[in-house]
């Protein structure tokens, strides 16, 4: 059974039917969070509680830690972007743990981005350590993943697509917002990863809604691949891609092919003209909710709620 974990200031909670129970631990971190299984299972059968209003959750996945991310690994969102789904291989990317914020935080567009972006991502918290060479299957893959968050991926794509800079475009501070809650799921409840529907509002207009079943390469086929050059450590979150909806979207494929033959400074400078035009990308002041669940509402990830604010 799910075990939904808040984050505060000065403590942990566990949600009950009647509230919110605090975490007897003495850990600071969510990999000490982790480790003290114990502490947690005591809360989510206690009747002392106190209201959830009250609380005011910050991330529930505390840094420092390592933060990766796939790229570009559902298929609609692949499809939207004129590829193929088929010949998409499976890639990584880092975003920096200075970049993971809470998950009613303020997403703060630094002075010089124009073009701020959204992608409602399903993460994966490690609750084990995984060296390099670790082999991950099907069965045993809920020994490592503790738990899931809802978070969002943040994106300045006129820093991105240019310099392919994924690194600096993904890692401004506030560009990581993750919780409200950690979900920690039994093995029975991930085998249910494929039904989670990943939704993404902004002032209220649904962007994205799409299952866990869009997905080019699901969790175990993931860290198959990750675990060969990295090592993942209890605490660390992975972030396992975004499906269509974005307010980035490709150029319709005749003009794609002509601004193929134009010179890069030309090419870019056309596009961003372009983008430019689009009022999708966030702007100031813009409220951006994000929801993960199950249809049938047996795993909830919660629900986040950021406003955008620039920069002064």
């Amino acid at each position: 059974m799910s075990i939904s974990v808040l984050h505060t200031a000065d403590a942990w909670w566990v949600l009950t039917s009647t509230g919110a129970a605090k975490v007897n631990t003495r850990a600071t971190t969510t990999a000490g969070l982790l480790a003290d299984r114990q502490a947690v299972l005591a809360a989510a059968t206690s009747g002392d509680t106190v209201p959830v209003d009250g609380l005011a959750p910050v991330s529930p996945v505390t840094a420092p830690c390592r933060v990766a991310a796939q790229m570009t690994n559902f298929a609609s969102h692949v499809k939207d972007t004129n590829g193929n789904p088929g010949t998409v291989p499976l890639t990584f990317f880092r975003k920096t743990s200075g970049s993971v914020s809470g998950p009613f935080d303020d997403v703060v567009r630094p002075g010089h981005v124009r073009l701020l972006d959204y992608e409602v991502e399903i993460g994966l918290v490690f609750g084990r350590e995984m060296p390099v060479g670790t082999t991950v299957t099907a069965d045993n893959v809920a020994d490592y993943v503790a738990g899931l968050v809802v978070t969002n991926d943040i994106s300045a794509r006129d820093v991105q697509l240019p310099q392919t800079q994924f690194y600096e475009a993904k890692s401004y501070p506030t560009f990581t917002p993750v919780g409200p809650a950690l979900v920690l799921l039994d093995a029975d409840e991930l085998k249910r990863f494929a039904d989670l529907r990943l939704q993404l509002w902004v002032n209220g207009e649904l962007r994205q809604n799409m299952t866990a079943a869009d997905m080019i390469y699901q969790p175990v086929q993931t860290l198959q691949a990750l675990t060969r050059f990295q090592r993942l450590d209890p605490g660390d979150l992975l972030l396992t891609g975004t499906p269509v909806g974005t307010a980035l979207s490709a150029p319709p494929k005749p003009v794609e092919i002509v601004a193929s033959l134009l010179p890069p400074a030309v090419k870019w400078k056309l596009f961003f003209r372009g983008q430019a035009r689009n009022p999708r990308y966030l702007k100031d002041g813009d409220v951006v909710e994000t929801a993960i669940a199950t249809d049938d509402g047996a795993i909830d990830l919660g629900r986040q709620r950021t406003v955008v604010r620039y920069a002064r």
